[in-house]
């Protein structure tokens, strides 16, 4: 166990469903410890039965407030491809992307559904569009969908888009605290939580379902596959990938999906 990175694991099925402030069937947030197997964490009591994803951010930054090297995998993109940095002649900085991001699509307002900006109704979408065939190498390497596609089964457009300004939400919270894996590098320093994307369609297959549901089930696999990859010593290879020079700059801004090699 002394040779474990994280104290802690932090498995996230995203959903970009209805509002930040709806509560939402499809948000589930799994946690384990270097011993313990992961179980659901549900939100504080409220009205609400499920979590927020505003809510969620909320909970995160204090969670990762306490000082314990905690890993969080979330299940949306973290960026975009080169082609739509190029397209729209962005600097190749991901803070700068998110800030932009969120002036054009600001999913974070209380009040904002994603098909409302798609519908050109609030925000300024239509000015940071993209297209269905630009992927990302880690879209490439790991067979997911590109994160422009929408209204597609087993889409990550919605909950990305969703997701990203609560991304900067928390990043802008907790400071240089918490490293936000590529984009801060690929080493790690010691101690630091760390935030990374995930695709849990990789690893849902390794773990028995039993009466949990899909979205469940792909929070538990996301939290189980990183407790068990770090107690085996094999997290740390996941963390450097094998890449080259190029694909690790590339990777620095388009994102890396945690376990694909």
């Amino acid at each position: 166990m002394g040779l474990s990175l994280f104290n802690t694991y932090i498995g996230i099925d995203y959903s970009g469903a209805e509002t930040p402030i709806s509560s939402l069937k499809g948000l589930r947030v799994y946690r384990a410890d270097q011993t313990s197997p992961p179980a659901e964490v549900l939100p504080p009591p409220s009205p609400r039965r499920y979590w927020t994803r505003r809510g969620l951010a909320d909970w995160l930054v204090e969670r990762l407030s306490d000082k314990q090297s905690t890993l969080i995998g979330i299940d949306h993109g973290f960026s975009f491809p080169l082609s739509y940095f190029d397209t729209h002649h962005l600097k190749y900085d991901w803070p700068a992307f998110l800030d932009d991001f969120q002036r054009h699509w600001p999913t974070d307002g209380d009040f904002l559904y994603v098909e409302s900006i798609r519908e050109g109704v609030h925000g300024l979408g239509a000015e940071r569009s993209g297209d269905t065939r630009w992927r990302r190498l880690t879209d490439i390497r790991s067979g997911a969908k590109s994160v422009f596609h929408f209204d597609v089964p087993g889409q990550v457009a919605k909950s990305t888009y969703a997701g990203l300004p609560w991304l900067r939400y928390i990043r802008r919270r907790t400071g240089d605290s918490v490293h936000f894996w590529p984009f801060d590098g690929f080493d790690l320093p010691a101690q630091k939580s760390v935030i990374a994307e995930v695709y849990p369609s990789c690893w849902r297959r390794s773990f028995p379902q039993e009466d949990r549901t899909p979205d469940q089930h792909d929070a538990y696999s996301i939290a189980a596959w990183m407790q068990r990859a770090d107690r085996d010593g094999h997290l740390s290879g996941y963390l450097h990938p094998s890449l080259n020079v190029e694909e690790k700059r590339l990777a620095q801004i388009e994102g890396w999906i945690l376990g694909t090699m």
